[in-house]
């Protein structure tokens, strides 16, 4: 899948000047809301004229302005799936699944349909209405309606924002599923680095409608802020087994890190580090309870009032850490300085 987005528009106080390439899995837009992340959306999805600009879907041209040539949404075999489920209240589960199944361009046949219901666990529900179903059963059925229109690429916009915390974690290993299993590309909106950093392959990051930064999330996504403070690592990761004290041994860009998860062999994680639970040490910590501490160079130190980032490098990977501004004087941290970092903690996503 490539999809080739070159827009400008005006949007309020500001302008929309954004362009980028997506190619294939989850290509999330990141940043601020007013950003312009939901107008990309739009303009891709046909809901949207831009002032100026081009959106190529897989060679196939849906806008141009120059040309004067902008597909009408039905004819862009695009998915919307919107922050609210907007499920037809008169119908069942089924019904509301089949709705755009019936109106494909190419209809999936039914050994696909019951692949899509299984695959988002929505085999108990076909016969409910969607009053009786919660928040997050309500966004199920909207991502199997919209798979079920045979799209080529999927548009979520914002799609987990009116869930709370435990019904967004109900849903997350769905979304995980339909990238790893369904192979239908995503062009993700969300504002939630947590989201973003365990789901995308790609990040376009966004500020005042401008492309600011894009690229693998852990070249993009390391010390923004989001949920539970600043984002200290986005690694991808590949299990090496289990070592003899029980715990896994996971490879990274020439590191190593041990978690309490359980993976086979070669399987495929993605890990998370919070900056707040890392620690630095000049001489290499013993007999404590942590199970990382990984042999690190300063790369640079950024001082915010009374605390400090600090940017490192573990093997070809990026970490951030954040501390005291005195526990970085005190340790005389500076680039180029070989340190340890202690890893409290670690989240590890399938």
């Amino acid at each position: 899948m490539s999809l080739e987005i070159a827009l400008k528009h005006r949007l309020g106080d500001f302008t929309l000047d954004a362009a980028f390439v997506a190619e294939g899995g989850v290509t999330a837009l990141f940043g601020a809301s007013g950003a312009g992340k939901s107008s990309i959306v739009a303009t891709v999805a046909g809901l949207l004229k831009p002032g100026h600009g081009r959106v190529v879907l897989n060679g196939r041209v849906l806008t141009d302005t120059d040309e004067k040539i902008f597909l009408p949404p039905q004819q862009r075999r695009a998915g919307l799936v919107f922050q609210e489920a907007r499920l037809f209240p008169h119908m069942s589960v089924e019904k509301n699944l089949r709705y755009g199944w019936r109106r494909a361009p190419a209809r999936a046949d039914e050994k696909d349909v019951a692949h899509v219901i299984a695959l988002l666990g929505l085999g108990k529900l076909l016969d409910r209405r969607p009053r009786t179903l919660s928040g997050g059963e309500k966004a199920r059925v909207a991502l199997g309606r919209a798979l079920l229109a045979s799209p080529e690429i999927l548009l979520l916009d914002e799609p987990l924002a009116s869930l709370d915390a435990p019904r967004r974690g109900e849903i997350l290993p769905y979304l995980e599923r339909l990238r790893d299993e369904a192979k239908v590309p995503m062009l993700y909106v969300s504002h939630q680095v947590d989201e973003v950093a365990r789901l995308a392959d790609h990040v376009v990051l966004l500020e005042k409608g401008r492309v600011a930064l894009q690229g693998p999330p852990g070249e993009t996504l390391t010390g923004l802020g989001g949920q539970g403070g600043i984002l200290g690592a986005v690694l991808d990761a590949v299990s090496l087994g289990p070592r003899e004290d029980g715990l896994t041994e996971l490879a990274f860009d020439n590191g190593r890190l041990a978690v309490t998860v359980a993976a086979a062999p070669g399987t495929k994680l993605r890990v998370r580090l919070a900056a707040d639970d890392i620690l630095i040490a000049r001489v290499q910590p013993k007999e404590i309870s942590a199970n990382n501490i990984l042999r690190v160079t300063v790369v640079q130190v950024t001082v915010k009032g009374d605390i400090a980032e600090i940017a490192l490098q573990a093997g070809d990977a990026w970490l951030l850490a954040r501390i005291t501004t005195a526990s970085a004087q005190r340790l005389a941290l500076a680039p180029g300085l070989p340190v340890f970092a202690i890893v409290k903690s670690v989240t590890v996503d399938s």
